[in-house]
C-alpha cells in the first residue's frame, strides 16, 4: 500500500488533486491524506510514514520549502514534490537545493503529467527502499566478518601462509 500526503492552503486545490489522483491510480492501493494546515500535516507526519509528500509552495503560515525541509528531517525516505503557480527559477532552485525536491509540479497541472510525476515518485521511493534494504544486507553485523576478511580466510585456506608477511628489521619484506 502506498501513502501520499498532500498539503495546500486552498481546499479546492486539494479536492481537485485528490480527485485527479484517485482517477489516475484507480485500482491501486493508495491512501491519500490531505491537509490545509502545514502544522497539522507535520503532526500527522510524526504519526504515519508517507511514501510521497506534495506541498504547495505559497501558504500563509509556512512556505512549501520550509515544510518540505522539515519533512526531510522527519521522514528522509519520503519523496518530496513542490506544487506552485510560481515559475520563478529561484523558487524552483530553492526547492530542489534546500528540501531536495524530486520534482516541481506547476499549477495548473495537466492530469497526465501529474500522474506520470507521481508514478515516477513512487518508483523512486521503491528504488530508495530497495537500496536501503540491500545496504543493510551487505553491512556486517557485529561479530560477522567483512567481505575482505572472508576473502583473506578463503585465500589462506587455499594457500596457507599467503596472507602472512615476514618483515626484516629494516622494514623490508623477507621472502622465504
Amino acid at each position: 500500500m502506498r501513502r501520499l500526503l498532500l498539503i495546500d492552503d486552498e481546499s479546492h486545490v486539494l479536492q481537485a488533486l485528490h480527485r485527479a489522483l484517485r482517477q489516475s491510480f484507480a485500482g491501486e492501493e493508495l491512501v491519500i491524506e490531505v491537509f490545509t494546515d502545514p502544522e497539522q500535516a507535520l503532526l500527522r507526519s510524526g504519526e504515519a510514514e508517507f511514501d510521497v509528500v506534495v506541498s504547495d509552495y505559497r501558504m500563509p503560515s509556512m512556505n512549501g520549502i520550509d515544510f518540505l525541509k522539515m519533512i526531510k528531517h522527519m521522514q528522509p525516505d519520503a519523496i518530496r514534490l513542490v506544487l506552485s503557480a510560481s515559475t520563478e527559477f529561484e523558487t524552483v532552485m530553492q526547492a530542489i537545493n534546500q528540501a531536495e525536491v524530486f520534482r516541481y509540479i506547476p499549477k495548473p497541472w495537466h492530469s497526465d503529467e501529474l500522474s506520470a510525476t507521481l508514478a515516477a515518485a513512487f518508483v523512486r521511493h521503491d528504488e530508495l527502499m530497495e537500496d536501503r534494504r540491500l545496504a543493510a544486507l551487505l553491512r556486517p553485523e557485529e561479530g560477522e566478518l567483512t567481505p575482505q576478511e572472508l576473502e583473506a580466510r578463503r585465500l589462506e585456506a587455499e594457500e596457507p601462509g599467503i596472507t602472512r608477511v615476514n618483515w626484516g628489521e629494516d622494514g623490508s619484506v623477507q621472502l622465504d
